[in-house]
């Protein structure tokens, strides 16, 4: 999942790093085919270079040291707003086959089973990104055929939402999830499976997904980390905190 977090990043971008495997994913990709990549983290901060230590929160000290800026969180949001992010991250508690990304509540929200985090930035990042990027673990409960409630708009119903809501960027473009990628069709906003990671196929991600799931006429399997992706990722978080 690292690694292919990592290869959605291209080089010159300006990425809304998060939590969690996109710390890493930045670092991964830094140090690879990304040299002159910024990272910008909600907490105030903004970065030309990974921590040299693993993070277990963005305000972390060591990711404070050495930034290129450390400001408040609104200017950091700003820049959002000011369509300056090219890729955004975030996760999600579930996703619909259009992309949107349910943080807030499980069953009815006037009488949720289940009262999750909320937005966050999440919202934001969704909606203001040039694209977005979602990692989350895939199982078919996770994966629904339309979330509970919209917290990070996606591709709302299809075609052309997100114009007609006055969203004129971005839109996610990938779904990082434990078993595969999947991708946007860009002429309807659906997911279909892009690749299915090693050890997976066609059959079992469609099997944890809630809805029919569209299959890519190019679908593969995902390439899986090269020595030096290990090597870089194994250093960054020898542990495995992030990673086991």
């Amino acid at each position: 999942m690292v690694a292919a977090a990592a290869r959605e990043i291209h080089d010159n971008e300006v990425v809304f790093a998060g939590m969690r495997l996109p710390l890493i994913a930045f670092a991964l990709a830094k140090n690879l085919h990304a040299p002159k990549t910024i990272g910008l983290f909600e907490c105030g901060l903004v970065r030309d270079m990974p921590s040299p230590e693993l993070l277990y929160t963005m305000g972390d000290p060591p990711n404070i040291t050495d930034a290129l800026w450390a400001t408040r969180m609104v200017n950091v949001m700003g820049l959002l707003q000011q369509g300056c992010v090219d890729l955004g991250f975030i996760g999600g508690a579930e996703l619909d086959r259009f992309g949107n990304l349910n943080t807030s509540y499980l069953g009815n929200p006037q009488l949720p089973i289940t009262k999750l985090p909320g937005s966050g930035g999440a919202a934001d990042i969704a909606s203001l990104s040039k694209r977005l990027v979602v990692i989350m673990a895939h199982e078919k409960r996770r994966l629904v055929e339309r979330v509970s409630y919209i917290t990070s708009a996606g591709y709302g119903d299809g075609r052309n939402w997100r114009a007609q809501v006055g969203l004129l960027r971005g839109g996610p473009s990938a779904v990082i999830t434990t078993l595969g990628v999947l991708g946007f069709d860009p002429a309807t906003g659906e997911a279909l499976l892009r690749t299915y990671h090693p050890g997976q196929s066609i059959e079992s991600v469609r099997a944890q997904t809630g809805w029919d799931l569209r299959v890519a006429p190019d679908v593969r399997e995902t390439p899986a980390p090269t020595e030096q992706e290990l090597a870089i990722i194994r250093r960054y978080d020898p542990q495995g905190f992030w990673t086991r």
